[in-house]
């Protein structure tokens, strides 16, 4: 082996070294490929994320949600004004399982996505990436949402503490041309328990202050600009809902009116009257009708 070998072998040990301390890069993708994407990881958790291009995108639109319209104004005029380049807040909805908060976001995007509105999905696992994300499209002519889907989290979760320091805790300000939008069940993100009750401080005037176990337990929400609830549906408004998507598969009016039993009786098997619901036995009887 020669004298040049020899170094090229040894500078060759020496970058992958390099290569394995030094800080991933991250690859922008093709923005004009889509208007939704996900963030992944190369080789596993501790992998190089990356940006994937969502091919298929959910078609429903804000005239497909029903009985939610407060909720619907709110998250609309927030996601316009963030599309106008006018101030807006970062969004935490809450509330009963299949009442619409996932779509709301996604029928957002359908509304604005002409206007250069564009959606991430981030799982809880990878929010510690979220600084990496926000550098990947700060400076982008596109307004970002980065969307966090049914999220909660238990104790000690290193995912709370690195969706805090991006919502206002980082000594960098957050760029203009994103936001976070996050669904739960929970209105604080964690499990709350009766024994966090104990904490209280009672004071001698009678005032009730939370103690610090509490304090922990809100101060991620706190760190929303918007909170927008969602509670369960009526049976009315449940049966409008099954209606406006048996219409959509194309069901007349009599045979919307003629399944209204059999609706409440697929709601009742499945404890809930949501619009999640609905529009599964609207799938499942417009199927039988052959639709």
């Amino acid at each position: 082996m020669t004298q040049l070998d020899q170094f090229l072998l040894r500078a060759e040990a020496m970058l992958a070294r390099l290569e394995s301390v030094l800080p991933p890069t991250t690859t922008a993708p093709d923005w004009n490929a889509g208007t939704a994407f996900r963030w992944r990881k190369r080789g596993g958790k501790d992998g190089r994320g990356f940006l994937q291009l969502v091919g298929h995108i959910a078609s429903i639109t804000l005239s497909d949600l029903h009985n939610i319209e407060p909720q619907k104004l709110q998250i609309e005029q927030n996601t316009r004004q963030f599309v106008e380049g006018r101030p807006a807040n970062n969004v935490l909805l809450t509330g009963a399982r299949g009442t619409g908060k996932s779509s709301l976001i996604k029928a957002c995007l359908n509304q604005y996505a002409a206007r250069g509105l564009r959606l991430i999905e981030v799982d809880k696992d990878d929010l510690g990436d979220l600084p990496d994300i926000v550098d990947l499209v700060a400076g982008r002519p596109e307004r970002f949402v980065i969307f966090c889907d049914d999220l909660s989290f238990e104790e000690g979760e290193s995912g709370y503490k690195a969706l805090k320091v991006a919502l206002d805790g980082s000594i960098a300000a957050q760029s203009d041309n994103v936001l976070i939008y996050a669904t739960s069940n929970r209105r604080h993100l964690l499990p709350e328990r009766m024994s966090d009750n104990a904490s209280y401080v009672h004071t001698e005037d009678g005032d009730l202050h939370p103690g610090e176990t509490v304090e922990e337990k809100i101060s991620l929400s706190e760190r929303f600009g918007l909170w927008v609830s969602f509670y369960p549906f009526k049976q009315d408004d449940y049966l409008d809902i099954a209606a406006h998507w048996l219409r959509h598969f194309g069901c007349n009016a009599q045979q919307i009116e003629e399944a209204r039993g059999d609706a409440l009786r697929w709601a009742l098997q499945r404890g809930s009257r949501s619009g999640r619901v609905a529009w599964q036995f609207a799938k499942d009887h417009a199927g039988k009708l052959g639709r």
